[in-house]
């Protein structure tokens, strides 16, 4: 008789190796609960946004944080969308760490295999990839989570539009960064 430890994750010494299938079950489970309990979707773009304006009001002022149309319309508050976006972070954290996969690095090996060990070069990408991802979540009035899995859930035709664009733009950014190249 197999323990639920076991049925859930196969393991690797003391490592957990999370199953991508029993994961995505988990979240879309969590959907439900968070539906049921908080009578939200799940979404982490907003949260994010609500978080930043609250960072910038020391910073800039909340003057000039006021006159931001988008900061004015979602104002910082400590809701269930910034308690997720929280939780996100230490439940990725959690996760890697019971993986034993948690490690600092500042340029990984896949990258500097293809675009070299330059920290500067890899951190502007991340910087400029991130402002793309989020000016497209914006655009999109939700991210992945947002979109994708709430939207599909749902069976709302934009999250599967969402999904069936998202796929095949991810598996061709993927092959246009890392494909072989031939000299």
């Amino acid at each position: 008789m197999t323990s639920i430890a076991e049925t859930l994750s196969a393991t690797r010494g003391n490592r957990i190796n999370w199953s991508p299938y029993l994961v995505g079950a988990g979240i879309g489970a969590l959907s439900w609960i968070v539906f049921v309990v908080v009578n939200n979707p799940i979404g982490i773009t907003t949260a994010l946004s609500q978080v930043s304006g609250g960072v910038a009001t020391p910073i800039l002022g909340p003057e000039t944080v006021t006159k931001n149309s988008y900061w004015a319309k979602n104002v910082f508050q400590l809701d269930y969308g910034t308690l997720f976006l929280i939780g996100t972070m230490l439940g990725g954290l959690l996760s890697a760490l019971l993986a034993g996969r948690w490690k600092i690095e500042t340029v990984p090996i896949v990258w500097a295999e293809r675009f070299g060990p330059s920290v500067t070069k890899r951190y502007l990408a991340a910087f400029v990839g991130g402002l793309i991802a989020m000016y497209g979540a914006r655009l999109a009035n939700g991210c992945t989570s947002g979109n994708g899995i709430s939207g599909g859930l749902q069976l709302a035709l934009s999250g599967w539009v969402f999904l069936a664009v998202m796929f095949p733009s991810g598996m061709f950014t993927a092959f246009f960064l890392f494909h072989p190249r031939s000299n």
